[in-house]
């Protein structure tokens, strides 16, 4: 097959995701990449490493210290047009977090710093001001592990440890909640303030605002955690991670009935709904990871691009707040929360 003339300057058709984080990897569809020299990749001025180059593919991983930026493909001297990318930027690093962030209505995010089973850390939860960044919340919650904020600002967190459930004021004065929770993990509010929590060995719980406790469901077992989320139907979607690559996300009625909603994500963890009613999963998809979106018609791909990805949360300005193992990254996605 002939190359293309030099002085034609390679074109691209399609990206995917257009947004990512580091170490996240960029799918370019488009034609003449290969010149008389291997295509480059560029996120605004820096080089992005090639995994896979050809005439009309490439596949560039994000490195660090890019933001929002244009992507275009290089060729010798010339070079294609821009495609805008959303690009993570870190707002905290040094933390531990093992399900979802949680963000309240001012933008603050909260994220934990879990630890291993049975680790005391000196800094349970971390509150992340818009402006001023990170700074210790909370502390003496053996293994932090869900977070959910309620209406009035109410900040819940569920420890895995000893199956507690704490009320922590924004002022951080904290409370316990309910207790005997068992591995608590996940935990989500209803429209009418009732607060779910996942026990990982097989049952999630309903606390009414009065703090009687029913069972709601009850699902097979999991490895690792149950993550939460209510969406627009007023149904509770569970994801509880397995070592299969063909996991899926349940769905619970308010009777209790449990159903499978979409099956084919590899490791699924913590999940969010945005005000379109569009379901967002921390899983891989294809063996592709990061977020993945779901439609009202279960159509999925992928979103956001980045390895080690446990949980998300939308902000009221319409970032994706997204926590890996280790950082919490903002991408301006342009997505609100439910």
């Amino acid at each position: 097959m002939p190359r293309r003339t030099m002085d034609k300057p390679p074109n691209i058709d399609l990206i995917s995701p257009s947004a990512a984080i580091p170490g996240g990897e960029i799918r370019i569809h488009g034609s003449g990449f290969a010149g008389a020299d291997r295509p480059r990749v560029l996120l605004g001025e820096v080089p992005a490493p090639l995994i896979i180059g050809s005439d009309s593919y490439c596949i560039a991983r994000v490195p660090e210290d890019v933001g929002d930026c244009a992507l275009r493909v290089a060729s010798g001297s010339l070079s294609s047009t821009e495609w805008t990318c959303q690009i993570g930027i870190p707002i905290a690093d040094n933390v531990h977090p093992v399900a979802n962030p949680a963000v309240d209505a001012n933008g603050a995010v909260f994220t934990t710093f879990s630890g291993s089973r049975g680790q005391k850390t000196p800094v349970s939860v971390y509150r992340i001001d818009p402006l001023e960044g990170p700074a210790p919340f909370l502390s003496d919650i053996m293994n932090a592990t869900g977070m959910a904020i309620d209406r009035d600002g109410i900040l819940y967190v569920s420890s895995r440890h000893d199956g507690i459930i704490y009320e922590v004021t924004p002022r951080g004065e904290m409370a316990v909640f309910v207790e005997g929770m068992g591995v608590a993990t996940g935990v989500t509010l209803d429209e009418d303030g009732n607060l779910y929590v996942g026990d990982r060995s097989g049952t999630i719980f309903k606390i009414s605002r009065d703090r009687q406790i029913y069972v709601y469901a009850t699902l097979e077992p999991s490895i690792a955690a149950y993550h939460l989320a209510f969406g627009p139907d007023r149904h509770l979607y569970v994801t509880g991670p397995t070592t299969s690559s063909f996991d899926c996300v349940n769905r619970v009625s308010d009777t209790g009935e449990v159903e499978v909603y979409y099956r084919g994500l590899g490791r699924p963890q913590g999940l969010a709904f945005d005000a379109e009613g569009n379901l967002y999963v921390a899983a891989s998809l294809g063996g592709r990871r990061g977020i993945v979106r779901l439609t009202a018609e279960r159509e999925p791909e992928l979103f956001i691009s980045g390895p080690g990805i446990v949980g998300l949360a939308f902000s009221p300005t319409g970032h994706a707040i997204v926590a890996t193992s280790g950082m919490i990254f903002r991408l301006n996605c342009g997505v609100f929360p439910l």
